[in-house]
């Protein structure tokens, strides 16, 4: 179906995107027969919105109903966009935001560049246009004949731990349904996938022998630099699966000649440093001649890989120790200057600190903006224009909304809302797109989500063993290096390189010298971090540096 722009939908007009899989077998049927537009038009007549949350895959569903009224729905995780603008009382709906804007600078929402500088991505409904929206994952926009427009989700995750779980019956239904959801994402063109070494795209290449009538081809990103290359773990779990295996190492000199072009293909500011790596990545399998490729984002946030989640079970720890001995002794003792910065206790001292933060703030306990201090960063001018508090607002509604017995599960429908509906998903559609290739995730398959709500969360995160089901249920399937090896994926040694290549600084500091003069950060900052930050400690530094490069890099257009 051709691409929907900037348009205003005509009577009874239905456009949709994606790969919907209807759970209704008859209706998955006229899908496959007849399109997914006839099978969206019967679905949402016999069920209304409820329809939306009848069906998994990816998909975005635009329709104005014979009657007028006008609906917008994106799938689970948003992994296809739907953007939206109200003019002179009349719904605009494209599929990227730029389609409803210009990029004047006049049209720039002030907010929407602070959540940018504060998350490096625009979360959803905000956009970095002004009256230019997005839909949220698992929502539904109405647009009513008399002008009333409606956001509200169609879709909230229900956690229903299993209370007597069987490990062998869920171990089967779990490998089985993996298998078919690889299958699902197939489409009998040349069957691929990203492949970092970690156990999820190690999972998905795996599975792809199994699903399909080939061993996958394999797609892997090095860099040369100590602490940041897991290729060995790669090549591992390519020999293991007799996959036809292929690798590309980024360069300093690839990230000068390709950070504006991955930065200007977003609708929007976009701070992500592994687009570009994983743009390589898209763009060596699209020269092998691969048309669509599977990614295996989704395993870590729907069954409990993610580090912060073993740390958050330790606050957990921390809360249950009764509250006069954490205020009475452990609180004092520990923020006592001379024991708080003691090498031993100066861990035990942050910790309690942060645990006396409740969620979801503590969440950003290490984020980078409020750390070197936003009056630091930006401009006087800039932030009077902005609420400083509204990201965290935001957040504390969306954690708020979600039904959950436990911190575990709580955590991760957040994440499936922030990691991958807002970073991850668009990070992976947004380079696979620019290098010319169609993109599947079979982890976010409906059946394994309905698998992760049932698992009890001590199946998740055991102790402090992270995705503890989930490694146990493939003992035998992965090799056990890679089940047992640090999560890394493709992470991108930006500040090293920054600091240590001259091509590399250089663009950074053209780049932002630029962004002085827009009166958002502040040029004292900027000189301070080219300067003296960056040499200081290149990793941590070289962060804030790639997401003010790439913001200047998109607004240069």
């Amino acid at each position: 179906m051709r691409e929907l722009t900037n348009t205003t939908l005509a009577d009874d007009e239905l456009r949709a995107f994606g790969r919907p899989i209807f759970q209704d077998k008859a209706l998955q049927a006229i899908a496959e027969a007849d399109g997914v537009a006839a099978a969206w038009r019967l679905a949402i007549a016999r069920h209304g919105t409820d329809a939306f949350g009848q069906a998994g895959g990816d998909f975005s569903v635009a329709w104005r109903q014979p009657s007028g009224r006008i609906v917008l729905a994106v799938d689970r995780f948003a992994v296809r966009s739907l953007c939206y603008s109200v003019d002179a009382g009349r719904l605009k709906v494209a599929q990227r935001a730029d389609q409803l804007s210009n990029r004047d600078a006049s049209n720039l929402d002030p907010q929407a560049l602070f959540d940018y500088l504060y998350f490096h991505v625009i979360p959803s409904p905000r956009t970095v246009f002004r009256g230019v929206h997005r839909v949220p994952p698992a929502h539904v926009v109405e647009f009513s004949t008399d002008g009333q427009l409606t956001v509200s989700p169609y879709w909230q995750p229900r956690f229903e731990p299993v209370r007597q779980p069987d490990f062998e019956q869920l171990r089967e239904q779990f490998r089985d349904g993996l298998k078919e959801a690889t299958r699902r994402q197939l489409d009998g063109s040349k069957p691929a996938c990203f492949l970092s070494g970690g156990t999820d795209s190690s999972t998905v290449a795996g599975m792809i022998g199994l699903a399909g009538s080939a061993p996958a081809h394999t797609y892997s990103i090095g860099f040369e630099a100590e602490g940041y290359d897991e290729m060995a773990y790669a090549r591992l779990a390519s020999k293991h699966f007799g996959c036809s295996h292929h690798e590309y190492y980024v360069t300093p000199a690839d990230l000068v000649s390709h950070m504006a072009v991955v930065a200007q293909h977003y609708d929007q500011p976009f701070g992500n440093s592994s687009a570009v790596p994983a743009y390589f990545c898209a763009r060596l399998a699209q020269a092998d001649g691969v048309s669509r490729i599977l990614a295996g984002d989704g395993g870590d946030e729907l069954f409990g890989g993610n580090t912060r989640y073993a740390k958050q079970k330790v606050f957990g720890w921390y809360d249950q120790i009764p509250a006069g001995l954490r205020t009475g002794m452990l609180e004092p003792l520990l923020s006592r200057q001379a024991l708080g910065n003691l090498p031993l206790l100066k861990k035990a001292a942050s910790y309690s600190e942060q645990a006396r933060v409740p969620m979801p703030d503590r969440l950003q306990s290490y984020n980078q903006l409020e750390r070197l201090g936003v009056a630091e960063v930006l401009t006087a001018e800039f932030l009077a224009q902005v609420q400083t508090e509204q990201p965290r607002r935001d957040q504390r509604a969306v954690w708020q909304a979600i039904r959950a017995d436990n911190d575990i599960d709580r955590m991760l429908a957040f994440d499936w809302r922030y990691t991958l509906g807002e970073t991850d998903l668009p990070k992976v559609c947004g380079t696979t797109q620019l290098a010319g290739l169609s993109v599947g995730f079979p982890m976010l398959d409906l059946d394994l989500l309905t698998l992760a709500l049932h698992l009890p969360a001590d199946w998740k995160v055991r102790r402090l063993k992270l995705r503890w089901f989930f490694k146990e249920a493939l003992r035998g399937f992965l090799p056990d290096e890679i089940i047992q090896k640090p999560k890394q994926g493709f992470g991108l040694p930006f500040g090293v390189w920054a600091h240590r290549d001259p091509a590399l600084f250089a663009l950074c500091e053209a780049a932002l010298h630029s962004l002085g003069g827009r009166g958002i950060v502040r040029r004292e900052f900027i000189q301070r971090l080219l300067h003296e930050h960056l040499p200081s400690h290149p990793k941590y530094y070289g962060e804030m540096i790639w997401i003010l490069v790439m913001l200047e890099l998109w607004l240069s257009q």
